[in-house]
């Protein structure tokens, strides 16, 4: 069973760690075994800062371990962006050569989503001032152009990967693929 490690905002949720479980059997209905961040707590008694050097560590085995990463990438703290630390794990899991899916069940591109004013040369501006660039894309392209990316849910994203393990399987069997 292939392993999938759970990025995303979701571990900030007031019922985390219920919310873990129900990813997880999400994953079993879909022929995988999902790895949570919360699975496991940092030992008590930590500071702060150890206690993030020990989730720091234990996330990144957990996505060293997984044979893939699937990352929520909705919005998080702002709008057309998803968190950073998912973003990070993205990125390390990409470094690590591992397939990547996201989901994002926020419509629209990050033009739609994020600009909200015009400069004076015709430039979309974030509610900072800030250029929002304009790719036609739903995230940033550095995350756009590295992930698989699924509109909707974690449930329509397992769907997709599960689709995608199966036919892979079946090319691997010397079966035609059903691309």
């Amino acid at each position: 069973m292939k392993t999938i490690y759970l990025a995303g905002f979701d571990v900030f949720r007031k019922d985390a760690i219920a919310y873990g479980e129900t990813l997880k059997a999400l994953c079993t209905r879909h022929g995988f075994h999902g790895l949570y961040p919360l699975d496991k707590s940092a030992p008590a008694g930590l500071s702060g800062p150890d206690t993030a050097r020990w989730i720091y560590e234990a996330n990144i085995n957990l996505i060293r371990r997984a044979d893939m990463v699937m990352a929520n990438l909705d919005d998080f703290r702002g709008p057309g962006e998803p968190d950073s630390g998912t973003a990070f794990e993205v990125g390390f899991a990409i470094a690590l050569q591992k397939p990547v899916w996201g989901y994002s069940s926020d419509p629209g591109t990050l033009l739609d989503r994020a600009a909200v004013a015009t400069g004076d040369k015709g430039e979309r501006l974030d509610a900072r001032g800030f250029v929002v660039e304009d790719f036609g894309l739903g995230k940033n392209l550095m995350l756009a152009c590295s992930v698989k990316l699924v509109a909707g849910d974690a449930e329509a994203c397992l769907a997709v990967m599960a689709e995608a393990e199966r036919r892979r399987s079946c090319r691997g069997n010397g079966a035609p693929a059903e691309d």
